[in-house]
C-alpha cells in the first residue's frame, strides 16, 4: 500500500481515532516513544530480523549494548573516533519507531491527541472534541539531529520568547502560547539526536540536562515547563568526552549509557564496509576489482592506524579507504577509456594517484610534520603493499627476477600504454608470469589482469627494498646506497627534533 494511499485510509479526527484498535487511547495514552522503541525491538528480536541492517563489524560489540540500552529504556551516547559510523548507527533507530504516527494537526510539537502538553492543543480539545483534526507523521520525520557547535544557544536547543508572536495573539511573554519552540521540543514524541556533544557550550549543556531530568527550564526569566516524550542519544569523541574535557559532569551523569564504537577489527570487514560505501558502479563497461587490490586499499587504513607519525586521537576514518577506492577506480576508468578498454581493471600503481584523497584524511604527529603528509603516506602505501604481498608471495622465490634487473633491465609502467602493450613489455621479465600463479588464471589470460598482477608483484618487491621504482614508475635494480642515505636522513630528523625540544624548553623558562 502507498503511503499516500495509507494516509487516505488513517483516521482522520480524534473520534476515528479513538474508535479504532490500533491507535487507541489505552495503547497511545501511556506508551512513550522508549515504550514504542522497546516493543517493536523486542519483536524483531523474536523474529531474529537485522537490528541495523548495513551496519558491518558491531554485531557482536556496538549492537548489543544498543540493544540492552533501548530495552532499558535509557538515553545513550556513542563514543568514538571519526569515520566509526555513530551518526549511520543513530539514524537507524527510526526503523525501531512505528511506521505512521497520529499527532494533533497543526501542532508545533506534534502533541499525543490523548495527552496534549502546549495550550494551543488543550484548548482545541476543549473546543472541538472528537472532531479535533489529526494529522500523521511518518517513522522518518521523527528524527531531529543536532551538530553541536559552540555558537547554539538555549534559544536553539529549548526556544525562546517570541514578542511578536505575544502581540499577535494578545498574550504575555510569560504566557507559553508566546514561545517560539527550539528543536529538541519540536522533536517531542521521536528521536533528538546531538552530535558531538561536548562542543556544546555550559550553560546549554546545563539546559539540557535540566530538561531531560525535571522537565523544566528558564527562558528569559520565565520558568517553563515541557514535560517532553523523547528518546535522546549522543554522540562524542572519547578524548573530549572526560572530566578534564568540555562536558557537563551531571549531563554525563544523567546518560544512561555509554557505548564505544570502534574501526574495523579485521581488513575483511573493513573491505565489506568500503565495498558496500563506496561507487564503484560506474556505467562505462565493466569493472573487475581484484581482490588483492582491495586488501592492498584496506590495509593503507590499518597500517596509518598503526603508524607512529599519524595522531591516534584523531584517529583515521573508515572514509579513507573508501575514498581511496573511488580515486583508484576513477585513474582506472580514465585510463581505459583514452586506450578504449571495455574492461576496467585498477591497479596498486593507481593508488598513487589517489594521494590527495589519503593525506587529507590524516592528521600527523611532530615527526610525521617534519617528514611531510607526502612522504608519510608513501611509506604507509609500501607497508600496506608489502604486507599483502607477504600474503600471496610469502614462499615465491623471486632472485630470477631480481637477475633480470641486475644484469641491466629496467621496465616503466604507465597509463600511456595500453594494457596489452604493457603486458608485451612485462613479458621481458624472465621469471615475471610464472609467479603470477597465486593470484588465479585471470592473472595469465587477461591483459588487465596480467599488468595488475605484475604491477603488485614489483611494487611489494620494491617495499621489500629488492627493487627500486622512480616516481614515473620505471622499476631498476634496488641501489645499496639508499639505505645508507635513509640512515643519514633519520638521524638528521632526530637531531632536528632534539633542536626543536630545546627551543621550547628555552622558550618555557623564560616565560
Amino acid at each position: 500500500m502507498s503511503s499516500r494511499h495509507q494516509a487516505e485510509t488513517l483516521p482522520q479526527t480524534l473520534g476515528e481515532l479513538r474508535s479504532s484498535k490500533l491507535y487507541s487511547e489505552q495503547r497511545l495514552q501511556g506508551r512513550s516513544v522508549k515504550d514504542e522503541l522497546r516493543e517493536n525491538l523486542i519483536a524483531r528480536l523474536r523474529t531474529r530480523e537485522t537490528i541495523f541492517p548495513g551496519i558491518v563489524g558491531y554485531d557482536d560489540t556496538v549492537v548489543p549494548q544498543i540493544v540492552n540500552a533501548i530495552l532499558s529504556r535509557q538515553n545513550f551516547i556513542l563514543l568514538g573516533l571519526r569515520g566509526q559510523a555513530k551518526s549511520r548507527m543513530l539514524r537507524a533507530l527510526t526503523a525501531l519507531l512505528d511506521e505512521q504516527m497520529p499527532y494533533i494537526a497543526g501542532c508545533e510539537i506534534r502533541d499525543n491527541p490523548y495527552k496534549p502538553l502546549c495550550a494551543r492543543c488543550r484548548q482545541l480539545l476543549a473546543e472541538q472534541g472528537d472532531a479535533t483534526p489529526i494529522a500523521w507523521m511518518h517513522r522518518n520525520d521523527r528524527y531531529v539531529e543536532k551538530l553541536a557547535t559552540p555558537d547554539v544557544t538555549v534559544a536553539d536547543l529549548i526556544g525562546d520568547l517570541d514578542p511578536i508572536k505575544a502581540a499577535r495573539g494578545g498574550h504575555d511573554l510569560s504566557n507559553e502560547m508566546a514561545m517560539h519552540y527550539g528543536l529538541l521540543p519540536r522533536a517531542n514524541r521521536g528521536i533528538f539526536a546531538v552530535n558531538e556533544l561536548p562542543d556544546l557550550a555550559g550553560k546549554i549543556q546545563v539546559a539540557l540536562f535540566n530538561i531531560m531530568q525535571e522537565g523544566d527550564v528558564q527562558i528569559k526569566g520565565f520558568p517553563v515547563r515541557l514535560e517532553l516524550d523523547v528518546e535522546l542519544v549522543f554522540s562524542a569523541n572519547p578524548e573530549d568526552y572526560t572530566a578534564r574535557g568540555k562536558i557537563v559532569t551531571p549531563l554525563k551523569d544523567r546518560i544512561g549509557s555509554e557505548i564505544r564504537t570502534h574501526y574495523p577489527e579485521t581488513i575483511e570487514e573493513g573491505i565489506s564496509i568500503t565495498a558496500q560505501e563506496s561507487w564503484t558502479d560506474r556505467g562505462l563497461g565493466k569493472v573487475d576489482v581484484p581482490q588483492y587490490l582491495r586488501e592492498v586499499i584496506e590495509q593503507i587504513a590499518f597500517s596509518a592506524r598503526e603508524e607512529k607519525k599519524v595522531d591516534k586521537r584523531s584517529g583515521v576514518s573508515q572514509r579513507l579507504p573508501i575514498s581511496t577506492l573511488e580515486l583508484v577506480l576513477s585513474n582506472a576508468e580514465r585510463r581505459a577509456l583514452i586506450h578504449g578498454e571495455d574492461l576496467i581493471v585498477p591497479r596498486v600503481g593507481d593508488i598513487y594517484s589517489a594521494l590527495p584523497g589519503i593525506t587529507g584524511k590524516i592528521e600527523l604527529e611532530y615527526e610525521g610534520e617534519l617528514k611531510g603528509a607526502d612522504f608519510v603516506v608513501k611509506e604507509i602505501v609500501r607497508n600496506a603493499i608489502g604486507k599483502v604481498f607477504d600474503r600471496y608471495f610469502a614462499d615465491t622465490n623471486t632472485q630470477q627476477i631480481e637477475q633480470w634487473f641486475n644484469l641491466g633491465g629496467s621496465i616503466k609502467i604507465s597509463d600511456e600504454q595500453s594494457a596489452k602493450a604493457t603486458r608485451e613489455e612485462l613479458k621481458q621479465i624472465q621469471g615475471l608470469t610464472d609467479k603470477l600463479s597465486p593470484l588465479g588464471i585471470r592473472a595469465a589470460t587477461e591483459p588487465e589482469h596480467y599488468v595488475a598482477a605484475a604491477e603488485l608483484l614489483l611494487e611489494g618487491m620494491c617495499a621489500h627494498r629488492r627493487l627500486s621504482r622512480n616516481e614515473e614508475r620505471s622499476f631498476v635494480v634496488q641501489r645499496r646506497n639508499n639505505e645508507r642515505s635513509e640512515r643519514q636522513e633519520r638521524v638528521s630528523d632526530e637531531r632536528e627534533y632534539e633542536e626543536w625540544q630545546q627551543r621550547r624548553s628555552r622558550r618555557g623558562s623564560f616565560n
